[in-house]
């Protein structure tokens, strides 16, 4: 299909906002109708907005946008430019005396690349709402995705750079799911498929350390990572009419995915979250299908942040690395 991204889903609009100068962006998925959504964190270092409300107990049922940005704790500001967008179009939750924009937010740490004062602000997530369409998802160093690597356990010296990644599939039935990623994690990427590395801490000599055997064979010295300064979030959306209960199921299955990609994950230096949307009405497949497919395309978005990337304030992008591809370190 021509659209195999996010995108490809009903009612679902992805727009990016980009400094590569300053190493930093913001994504937004727009979902203007309103989507039923629902989030699961892993990682122990998140910087989030909104997210309380995805709770299944709670009254809102509904999202107008998610927002992932860049600029750590600061790039949350971003959000109110979303809600003011929405808001100029007359999206939210009617309240009866206005329109209230539903967007949960989530942050990736990049204030090491470019420069630190550059953040996303209101204007960067209203400038995102505008460049929002249902084209195929921009991939690579766009968006949230400008300023995030991959592999730092060694440092930004032996990172690599990695960005936004999107998948798509369709069940056996013709129901969808989709998934788009924001990889920036302090572990490396693998293909689920091979078992290689594809992405993470890396010598000119060696090629890929593998950051799995760095730490088992005690490798791993000081400075030692941040915390708090690693994050993938994943938003993943399926057509199927789901509860919140049932997206927080799927949410669980985008951390399967996840795990499947990077290793190690959902650390004490990582904030990982996961979202999940339901943006249709298409009948509920057999939950073991819905759910092994939604750790697919999270696991398959992750490798497509990689693979999309290119290089950016002295960070490599995989490709650009000075050793053969597909070499690695035994």
């Amino acid at each position: 299909m021509a659209n195999a991204t996010l995108t490809a889903l009903p009612n679902l609009l992805v727009g990016h906002w980009t400094d590569r100068e300053g190493g930093t962006g913001c994504t937004v998925i727009l979902t203007p109708q309103g989507a039923r959504a629902a989030v699961e964190v892993r990682g122990l270092a998140p910087g989030t907005r909104e997210i309380a409300l995805l709770d299944p107990i709670r009254t809102v049922q509904e999202v107008h946008a998610v927002l992932l940005t860049g600029g750590s704790a600061f790039g949350l500001a971003a959000a109110q430019g979303v809600v003011q967008w929405l808001e100029e179009q007359g999206y939210g939750y009617p309240t009866g005396f206005a329109n209230v924009p539903i967007v949960p937010a989530a942050v990736v740490y990049d204030l090491n690349l470019g420069a630190p004062q550059a953040r996303p602000g209101p204007e960067a997530g209203y400038a995102a709402c505008q460049a929002a369409s249902r084209e195929p998802v921009a991939m690579g160093t766009v968006g949230a995705g400008t300023g995030v690597t991959v592999g730092k356990l060694l440092g930004l010296a032996h990172a690599v750079k990695s960005g936004v990644g999107s998948a798509y599939a369709r069940l056996p039935e013709g129901q969808q799911v989709a998934a788009l990623a924001v990889v920036n994690a302090v572990g490396d990427v693998y293909d689920p498929e091979t078992g290689q590395v594809v992405a993470g801490v890396w010598d000119a000599e060696q090629g890929f350390l593998n950051a799995r055997r760095l730490l088992q064979s005690g490798q791993w010295k000081s400075p030692f990572p941040r915390r708090g300064t690693n994050t993938t979030l994943v938003v993943v959306a399926t057509d199927v009419a789901l509860s919140k209960a049932e997206l927080q199921v799927l949410a669980r299955q985008g951390h399967t995915g996840m795990a499947r990609a990077i290793d190690p994950v959902h650390t004490a230096f990582d904030g990982d979250v996961v979202f999940a949307l339901s943006v249709g009405q298409a009948p509920r497949p057999a939950p073991i299908l819905l759910e092994a497919y939604t750790a697919w395309v999270v696991a398959r978005a992750i490798l497509a942040a990689v693979h999309h990337a290119t290089g950016l304030h002295g960070v490599p992008a995989a490709a650009e690395l000075p050793f053969a591809p597909g070499r690695h370190a035994s």
